[in-house]
This record gives structure tokens, C-alpha cells and sequence, in this order.
């Protein structure tokens, strides 16, 4: 099969992650997974070890929403090839400890499987609680399509997190051995004040803070405790989230998506208007996965459920 057949890819039109990958509030759940991401010493290491992290980060953003977008709406050929570039980048690449001297590969698995795990985690944690619908049951099929993300970057999908308790679980494995340490704050002082021409300071100051501190403050209470400031009333966090979805969302599609990469709409071009991501699939479907009736919102990382009435 070619690029150019109508190839609907790793996951397809009629998937959860088809649909959700589309909502705009995926750039705010994108900074709070770097933020969590930072917090695992040995994986934060490995990318400020490899990469011009400080004066490339919006590159590094962009690369990674291309990959996203490329493995979510791109044909199965673009989605393999974008996993092997992935990693035969990081069969190439290592850390070392400064502490104690190790080298290590930063294609570990438990590595990528915390990348892995706080991306997800992140996407569903802000796309619940800004009011993206879905149930349980979709959360759950969410995290078990995204096993099919986590072979590309090289991982067993037996390994990974298949459902919200499971990935629940993982988090509570992995926190002993969580900490914020200076890359992580280095991360933490980038995304409060990325480097930009002084004359984008104001529209630095206007936009990209709230969205940084937005992103930041939906971590779960563990990761605030361990930057060290103090966790902001989650209801008051949920509520924000709710109001900047809600605003996002009034943007209409056809003018989000012309953002490059364009992964929708070539993908629409490719499939047709019928593959177009729409919350009412998730809602046709709702009946089946989880019964109806109801909405249910869950932060992600740290075993709370916030559940709102549908």
C-alpha cells in the first residue's frame, strides 16, 4: 500500500485517540507532560545531555507534535517509518550519572515507558478536566490504543499501562524514585520564561505564561509537592481548565488545524470528510463502551477521579 491510498493508519477515524488527539486543549496537556516528564532524574537527564534543549525547546516541542500527529493521522507506512527515526535516534544517544559515574542508554525501557506514561497520563488528565467527553471505558480504550505508540518509540505493549487503573498503578510504582532535580527545575525555569525576541516579551507575558502555568498547575498534588510550591485548590484548577477548553473550542477546526503540520487535513483529504474528528463519534460509541448518561473526569497521576455529571 502507498502513502497516497486511503490508508486510515495506526488508528483510524472511528478511534478514541483519533478523536482526541484533535482538541486543542492537547498543547496544554503536551507542557504539563514535560513538566512531569522532568521529574524522573534519569530521563530528564538524557534529554538535557542530548539536546540543545534551552535554546531549541520550541523546535523540540514541534518535533514532538509532528510525531504525535504523524502516528495519530498519518498512513501505517508514515507511522512505522516515524518510529524507526525515533529509535535509531535513540539507540545513538546516552546519560551519564554526575553522581555516580554511570553511563546509561536513554532507550531503557523504564525510561520510555515513563515518557510514555506522563504523555499519556497528561493528555487524559487535561482532556477530561476541561470537559472533553469521556467515559471510563473510552479512557480505558484510550490508554490500550496507545500501546500501539508505545512499539513505535520501542517498547513490548505488553509492558505498558492498558487502562486508567493500570496506569493508576504505574504511577504509584514509579514516585520513590521521582524528584525534582536541577534539569528539572532547568525545565521548569525554560517553560515559565522561554528565551524569545525582547520584543515578544509582552505577548510571552500575556499568552504563554497562562498556558505554562495552566499546564503546571494540573500536575497531580505529588509533582507540586516536589518542585516545592504549594499545590493550587484542584476544583479551582478543573474550573480553569473547563473555561480555557471551552474557549479553545469556540476556534473552529478548519482554522485550528491549518496550523502546520496538517496532519487532520491531509488526513480528511486523504479518507474523506467522514474521518473529520468529532466529539459525537465519542458520544455514539458512549452507549456501548460505559453506558449513558454520564461524563467522568480523571486527573491522570495521582488516583483522584473527578466525575461531573452529564
Amino acid at each position: 500500500m502507498s502513502d497516497g491510498d486511503a490508508d486510515p493508519g495506526l488508528f483510524g477515524p472511528e478511534s478514541v485517540t483519533w478523536q482526541m488527539h484533535g482538541d486543542p486543549m492537547m498543547w496544554v496537556a503536551g507542557v504539563r507532560a514535560l513538566y512531569l516528564q522532568a521529574l524522573h532524574p534519569r530521563a530528564v537527564r538524557g534529554v538535557m545531555q542530548n539536546s540543545d534543549f534551552r535554546h531549541d525547546a520550541w523546535g523540540r516541542l514541534m518535533r514532538t507534535a509532528n510525531f504525535v500527529g504523524t502516528i495519530t493521522y498519518g498512513t501505517a507506512p508514515a507511522a512505522e517509518r516515524a518510529g524507526a527515526r525515533v529509535r535509531r535516534i535513540h539507540t545513538r544517544l546516552g546519560a551519564t550519572d554526575p553522581v555516580t559515574g554511570e553511563r546509561y542508554g536513554v532507550d531503557e525501557p523504564e525510561l520510555l515507558l515513563w515518557v510514555h506514561c506522563a504523555e499519556v497520563g497528561s493528555y487524559l488528565a487535561v482532556g477530561r478536566r476541561s470537559g472533553f467527553p469521556l467515559s471510563d471505558a473510552q479512557a480505558d480504550r484510550y490508554l490500550d490504543e496507545q500501546r500501539e505508540a508505545a512499539r513505535l518509540v520501542g517498547l513490548d505493549p505488553a509492558a505498558v499501562p492498558s487502562s486508567v487503573a493500570e496506569l493508576d498503578a504505574y504511577f504509584d510504582r514509579v514516585r520513590p524514585e521521582l524528584a525534582a532535580g536541577p534539569e528539572a527545575h532547568d525545565v521548569d525555569d525554560f517553560l515559565q520564561r522561554p528565551p524569545i525576541n525582547p520584543l515578544l516579551v509582552p505577548a510571552r507575558e500575556l499568552l504563554w505564561r497562562r498556558v505554562a502555568t495552566l499546564a503546571y498547575n494540573a500536575l497531580p498534588p505529588y509533582a507540586h509537592e516536589l518542585y516545592g510550591r504549594p499545590a493550587p485548590a484542584q476544583e479551582r484548577v478543573t474550573h480553569q481548565l473547563i473555561a480555557t477548553g471551552n474557549l479553545l473550542r469556540c476556534v473552529p477546526s478548519r482554522l485550528r488545524w491549518q496550523l502546520p503540520p496538517g496532519h487532520i487535513l491531509k488526513a480528511m483529504a486523504r479518507l474523506g470528510p467522514g474521518s473529520r474528528p468529532a466529539t459525537y463519534k465519542l458520544r455514539r460509541q458512549e452507549a456501548i463502551l460505559d453506558g449513558p448518561g454520564r461524563a467522568q473526569l480523571s486527573d491522570g497521576g495521582d488516583s483522584t477521579r473527578w466525575r461531573k455529571p452529564g
